[in-house]
């Protein structure tokens, strides 16, 4: 029973957009999937609590901010969102449950800068040294072809993790978060360009090793465009 962690100690870098699509897809995979929330918000858990009753079943992992405990039996993969400000004795306590952690990273100077000590920090954890936690990044809100997607690349590699993939920013994670719902839940159709940015990630978390990356993000194709998606009322 793989532990997925999606942690970042800074706010708002897209750690419940990651968590609710990651748990989305082992749902849709047929997987019987627990979302823990260990932020006070409680974001992930108020997203459950508009799931449409004719998705795909994702179970609520109650979970003490004070006293995390090992998840409970009887389930195949587990997606732990955590809160901004994770440091300390409660981030040991969570690392001690990790099989993976994913670091959601925007590509701004402030973003890297305020996460460089958690990254550091991670990268010298003697769970992740010794190979029994991986740990991968990914690059929220990013468009490729820009000089501070690159300059993201650089730093990620700098502390020889692996970049995972980068997700664009787009209204569609926005609007189908309003409706209970991930990519996963809708016609992939509808939503192919984020599902196909979504494959590494995949990949890493099935054990595929990363493809050898572009030295440079700008050097991949430019991205095509889409409109938002229209949900269902």
């Amino acid at each position: 029973m793989p532990v997925i962690v999606i942690a970042n100690p800074k706010g708002g870098v897209g750690k419940s957009t990651l968590s609710t699509n990651l748990a989305g897809y082992f749902a849709a995979q047929g997987q019987q999937v627990l979302l823990g929330d260990t932020d006070r918000q409680q974001s992930a858990r108020g997203w459950l609590g508009i799931r449409p009753p004719a998705a795909r079943p994702i179970s609520t992992w109650e979970i003490d901010e004070d006293n995390i405990a090992r998840p409970p039996k009887g389930v195949s993969h587990v997606v732990l969102d955590t809160p901004a400000g994770l440091h300390g004795r409660r981030l040991n306590d969570i690392l001690k449950l990790a099989d993976k952690v994913i670091v959601p990273l925007q590509p701004s100077m402030f973003d890297i800068l305020a996460t460089r000590e958690f990254m550091l920090r991670l990268a010298d954890e003697k769970a992740v040294r010794k190979g029994d936690i991986e740990v991968g990044v990914v690059g929220m809100r990013v468009d490729s072809r820009t000089r501070s997607a690159e300059q993201l690349h650089r730093f990620v590699e700098s502390l020889h993790l692996p970049m995972l993939g980068y997700l664009r920013d787009t209204q569609n994670y926005v609007q189908l978060a309003a409706h209970g719902l991930t990519l996963w839940d809708i016609a992939p159709s509808r939503v192919q360009r984020d599902v196909e940015q979504w494959q590494p990630i995949l990949n890493w978390l099935a054990g595929i090793a990363p493809a050898a990356a572009p030295s440079s993000p700008s050097a991949a194709a430019p991205e095509a465009t889409s409109k938002p998606i229209e949900t269902a009322a």
